[in-house]
């Protein structure tokens, strides 16, 4: 299954992904009561298997009626995309978690997985304007990433066990500027401006995804491809990102971790190469099963 979040007046109601649309659930629910069937996003992961399969049954059944149906049925150009997670309880990131990323940019291979975070003031959603902070940074760069959504509290679990404890996958866009990130020798500042997160498009459960850490990951500006790589080339595995961080800290149903970036951003290029992002530049994120995450950096007013 596939969930998204609709903005609707800064509310982000539920949405199910199908072939031909997205049904706004809460819309459904006033034609169609069923007290039993997830609400929101956040109940969807908190809910786990038992949420995801009455929601897949409540939409059936309302497809299947003639009086409730395609009338529901949201073209996605009509959607307002919020955060597929709108309300994380932590945003976890594995910095310098790809290989040939590292190569790239002169880094020494992890031995162990470095980790940072970011908070919800990063979070936008597909098709959303990013708004570049010209007055503190000229240096934004692109990350696309893999984002594994935690499903089921995780607390010193193997990794034999660790993806028993997602909840499903979507893609993001670990913006960066990077003179601000490379200012002191934590990342933090650089991570954290306003709209540094976008996720989505959708919310994919895990059971579309065969091996996450089989999928091919790529980032596009302005249609020029410049990221494209395969999740294989991370140095820690989503299984082991997982086990890792329940070791140090304990993993609530909803906590996201973004699992790092491939090589081709802008700071892997020679100095005198390096163009970073600008208004009216358009990045999209594509990642195999997931979808696109697309949206628009803009200046600020």
């Amino acid at each position: 299954m596939k969930v998204v979040a609709i903005n609707q007046e800064g509310q982000y109601r539920l949405g199910v992904k199908r072939s031909d649309g997205i049904i706004d659930i809460l819309s459904a629910l006033e034609r169609l009561p069923d007290s039993e069937v997830p609400t929101s996003i956040m109940d969807v992961i908190a809910g786990g298997e038992s949420a995801v399969e009455s929601l897949n049954s409540y939409v059936e059944l309302l497809l299947q009626s003639p009086d409730h149906g395609n009338d529901l049925l949201l073209r996605e150009e009509e959607v307002q995309f919020g955060p597929c997670v709108p309300a994380p309880n932590k945003i976890i990131c594995v910095g310098l978690n790809y290989r040939q990323h590292a190569i790239e940019t002169n880094a020494a291979i992890p031995e162990f997985p470095i980790l940072f975070n970011k908070f919800n003031n990063t979070l936008t959603g597909h098709l959303q304007d990013v708004v570049l902070p010209e007055q503190v940074t000229s240096q934004v760069d692109y990350e696309a990433e893999l984002v594994i959504v935690i499903g089921r509290t995780a607390k010193n679990v193997g990794k034999e066990q660790a993806l028993d404890h997602v909840f499903g996958y979507c893609c993001a866009n670990d913006l960066s500027a990077r003179e601000l990130q490379m200012r002191t020798s934590q990342w933090l500042l650089g991570k954290s401006c306003d709209g540094f997160s976008p996720l989505g498009p959708y919310l994919v459960t895990k059971d579309e995804i065969a091996d996450p850490n089989a999928l091919v990951i790529k980032c596009f500006v302005n249609g020029d491809e410049r990221q494209h790589s395969n999740t294989s080339d991370m140095i820690f595995h989503c299984d082991e990102v997982v086990s890792y961080i329940s070791r140090h800290m304990t993993l609530v149903p909803g906590d996201i971790i973004l699992t790092g970036t491939p090589e081709g951003v802008v700071l892997g290029y020679p100095v005198d190469k390096r163009v970073y992002l600008k208004p009216g530049d358009i990045v999209t994120i594509e990642i195999e099963g997931l979808g696109q995450l697309t949206n628009r950096m803009v200046s600020e007013a």
